[in-house]
């Protein structure tokens, strides 16, 4: 099966579909088997691996020992050309919708497609939208990208309804990696309501209530990263994923 098929089976059976977005920066290889076990055994839907800058240069094992620990999809979200692996099941085609250079709209995709055709991934399109979170994020340094306001929902549910008609996939709200500031409910619910393709929101998500708010408001898939690159929270992964299982009953 496809992993966008198994992703839209996923929301379709649970309500909506949980992502951890696992940067190979942020954790060791040491600790990497027992994390990903955990996050398999607690619900979570699959696993995106990558981020906006990346100072390691061990992508590709980092990819083939997730894969030795899972068995659900593990899926590049790239920084970069050079985050392409034919170790991963599939990869995010992202195209920054929101901003307006063009590297980011068309150009890295042009360096990037003989790669994954080469490597046998299934591209998933991606109209990625930046939310203005409170702080300067990486993704929007490095792309430079000028994110939406976030008091300018009318103009995310404009962006995010201009690329479903461009044969974007997915709708992904980003508020950014380490965000003071969550995507507003009001700009994921509006997104939701003019869209009919999946939207996905991710970018300082800490709490479970804060992720089935998202859920209610509309969002199909809750990606979370930050929270639990620290060791101590581990342990609410689960609680993570019962909240965004809204059509599951909750278990213990």
């Amino acid at each position: 099966m496809k992993v966008h098929e198994h992703l839209l089976n996923t929301i379709s059976s649970k309500g909506a579909a949980y992502l951890i977005l696992v940067d190979p920066d942020r954790i060791t290889f040491e600790k990497l088997p027992h994390f990903i076990k955990h996050c398999e055994k607690s619900g979570v839907d699959g696993f995106l691996i990558g981020g906006s800058l990346m100072m390691s240069n061990h992508f590709e094992d980092f990819l083939r020992k997730v894969k030795e620990y899972t068995s659900i999809p593990t899926i590049i979200f790239p920084g970069g050309v050079n985050q392409v692996s034919r170790e991963a099941d599939a990869i995010l085609y992202l195209s920054v919708v929101s901003g307006r250079n063009p590297e980011h709209l068309i150009g890295k995709h042009v360096l990037a497609a003989p790669f994954i055709k080469q490597a046998n991934l299934e591209p998933i399109s991606t109209g990625y939208v930046l939310i203005e979170s409170g702080t300067v994020t990486t993704v929007q340094y490095v792309s430079g990208s000028q994110p939406i306001p976030r008091s300018k929902s009318e103009i995310a549910a404009a962006t995010a309804l201009a690329a479903e008609y461009l044969g974007m996939k997915f709708i992904y709200l980003e508020a950014g990696s380490g965000a003071q500031k969550t995507v507003p409910d009001e700009m994921v619910k509006l997104v939701s309501n003019y869209c009919s393709v999946p939207v996905i929101v991710g970018g300082g998500i800490r709490t479970a209530e804060e992720a089935a708010t998202k859920v209610k408001c509309g969002a199909k898939i809750i990606v979370t990263g930050n929270h639990f690159e620290d060791e101590n929270n581990w342990d609410q992964v689960k609680e993570f994923a019962n909240a965004i299982h809204s059509k599951v009953p909750v278990t213990v």
